[in-house]
Parts: C-alpha cells; sequence; structure tokens
C-alpha cells in the first residue's frame, strides 16, 4: 500500500516509462486488493469470536455490520481532512469514492451474509456465490446505460469516473466476500491437524484459482465490453487466488522457529492498518512532501519508500505506547487493604 502510493506520488514522469516502474506497480497494486481482502477475513474472525458473548451470530453479525457503517463514515471524514489540508481542492471531492468507501459497505454486506447462513458450507457457498457474482457481472454493470439515470455520486459507487472514484463496489468489493470465504475455513480449523490441513487446502485452491484466472484470460472473452486490468472476472480471480496463495505463505512464515517470541513489525502494521492507511495518504500526496512530488528518479522513491515505512512503524509504535499509557491513566487506583 505505501509502495504503491509513493511510487505513484513522487516518481519523476521520465522513470515512469521503465520496466522496474512496471513491475513495481504491479507488486504495488496487490495492497488495495489484500487491505480488502483481509478485512474479509476478519469479518468472519469478529462475528465468530463475538458470537459466543453476545448471545448468537445474528447480535454478532450486527456488530461487526455496525463496524463497517463506521469505517464509511471515516472514508467521508478522510476525505474532509484532505479537503481542509489542500486548500483549493474542489468541494465535490468530498463524495470522491475511495477504498474506504468501498471496505466499509462491503463489510457491512459480508457480516450480514455470514448471519444469515448457518454453518461452514453454508456460509462458504453464500459468501462464494457472492464473489462469483460480483466478479462475473462487474462488466455488465459498467456497460449497462442504466446507471446514467442515477445521481453523479450513486453512479461512481458503480462505474470509475475519471476524478471521481479511485474504487468501485464492482469488482472491489468481491475481496472483502473472498477473504470472508477464507476466514470461515480458518475459523473452523480447530486444531493444530486440522489447521495444517485447511493450510494446504488453501495452497491448492490458490494456485488453481490463479493459474484458472491466468488460463481464462487467453481465451475469446465472453462479454461485449471488458478491459483485463480493471473490470475482467479473469484478472479477478487471478489476484484473488495470489491473495489466498498469501495466507499458507504467511502461516509458514510464522511458524518459523527463531521467530518465537520475537517482536513483528509486519504484524504490527497489519493491526495498525487503518491508522496507517489514514496517516500515509496525506503525507505522501500532501503539502508535506509536495517538493517530491513527481521529482525522483526511480531508486531514490524505493529508498525513500524505505525510510518512509520506517517512519510509519515508528509512528504505530508510539501511538500504540499513547494509548497505552492513556489506559493507565484511566484505571482506577488499586484499593488499600
Amino acid at each position: 500500500m505505501i509502495q504503491a502510493h509513493t511510487l505513484d506520488s513522487w516518481t519523476l514522469p521520465a522513470d515512469r516509462t521503465r520496466t522496474g516502474y512496471a513491475w513495481a506497480v504491479m507488486v504495488g497494486g496487490m495492497g488495495a486488493p489484500l487491505f480488502l481482502f483481509l478485512a474479509g477475513v476478519s469479518v468472519v474472525f469478529a462475528a465468530a469470536g463475538r458470537s459466543a458473548t453476545l448471545g448468537g451470530d445474528a447480535a454478532a453479525a450486527r456488530t461487526v455490520r455496525q463496524r463497517g457503517w463506521q469505517i464509511f463514515l471515516y472514508a467521508f471524514l478522510f476525505r474532509l481532512q484532505s479537503f481542509v489540508l489542500n486548500p483549493g481542492s474542489p468541494a465535490i471531492n468530498l463524495l470522491k469514492v475511495d477504498i474506504l468507501n468501498v471496505m466499509g459497505p462491503s463489510i457491512v454486506a459480508a457480516a450480514a451474509l455470514w448471519g444469515w447462513a448457518r454453518g461452514l458450507r453454508g456460509r462458504v457457498v453464500l459468501l462464494g456465490t457472492v464473489t462469483i457474482a460480483i466478479a462475473m457481472l462487474t462488466p455488465l454493470v459498467r456497460a449497462t446505460p442504466l446507471l446514467s439515470s442515477l445521481p453523479d455520486p450513486v453512479e461512481w459507487y458503480l462505474r470509475p469516473v475519471p476524478g471521481r472514484t479511485n474504487f468501485t463496489m464492482l469488482p472491489w468489493s468481491g475481496f472483502v466476500t473472498a477473504g470472508a470465504v477464507v476466514g470461515v475455513f480458518l475459523r473452523g480449523a480447530r486444531d493444530p491437524r486440522r489447521e495444517r490441513r485447511v493450510i494446504g487446502s488453501l495452497a491448492v485452491a490458490g494456485v488453481l484459482l490463479a493459474g484458472g484466472g491466468y488460463m481464462a484470460s487467453y481465451l475469446p472473452p465472453i462479454y461485449a465490453r471488458t478491459n483485463f486490468w480493471t473490470s475482467s472476472p479473469t484478472f479477478f480471480f487471478l489476484r484473488t487466488g495470489l491473495l489466498v496463495m498469501g495466507i499458507p505463505l504467511a502461516w509458514a512464515w510464522e511458524q518459523r522457529p527463531w521467530a518465537l517470541g520475537r517482536w513483528r513489525p509486519l504484524r504490527l502494521l497489519g493491526v495498525e492498518s487503518l491508522f496507517v492507511y489514514w496517516i500515509h495518504v496525506e503525507m505522501v500526496y500532501g503539502v508535506l512532501t509536495s517538493p517530491l512530488h513527481r521529482q525522483l528518479r526511480l531508486p531514490w522513491v524505493f529508498a525513500g519508500f524505505a525510510v518512509f515505512s520506517l517512519l510509519m512503524l515508528l509512528a504505530v509504535v508510539l501511538k500504540q505506547r499513547g494509548q497505552a499509557r492513556w489506559g493507565a491513566r484511566r484505571e482506577p487506583p488499586a484499593a488499600i487493604t
């Protein structure tokens, strides 16, 4: 996520034609689907974890839906912050559709689907069916003239409009529901043996999904209008397969013997991903780094990305320490006996 934004904001125009830039953009481009995919995984873990304490799946799903609406509200607060910190930006940008605008409603939908279905199989079937439908409907929805009759701010959520949308509900919400499918499997792994079986199955499924999507991209398209890099279901399934493959790789990384008991910066950044997103976008694109905008050669962009990532890690550490100190102050003093 940080790599994609630093590349886009800081790279000199002349270096944007280099092969290294193209490959870096492709790798960095996985940040957004990964952000949404892991949000979907978290939907299942959050809902399942609260089910017992809240008295059932319906109540647990309701609390997760509330979190989704909260993130949707954050999307507009984020745009308001950007408007205030960047004088001269048009007020219409307050309604611009970015990743949080998509993530919030997608979490609401995934939590609702999880709550409606029952059991592992029912939830996998329902969430999986919705994911496939989202991918397959994307080219049709983007091409239909019916969207033109909708109010512009609503249309922006369904069809990309230059300068008004960075993300649309289709197909990006599909990464959330796809993550929820994986979350159902992972949550069902109650013991180490079953966990290893699930991890192995996800590795195979990821390879098949990514490979199938790649091979399907060479077949004649079934849609009159589609674009492989934006609306094509084949590209969606290819990326989803890569995301699914990432789960076994992350599991294997966490199993390495020398990692036990050690500080894990990647996990820390993952836990605080919303906070990192919130602060780093304005810093990368805003007035703070304006002298760097489109001014750096590619090697310097990579160096800046490394330094900036360390700064984000430091910000996360300071944030958590500040929260811990604030929490300690709020605790009532121990009773004297």
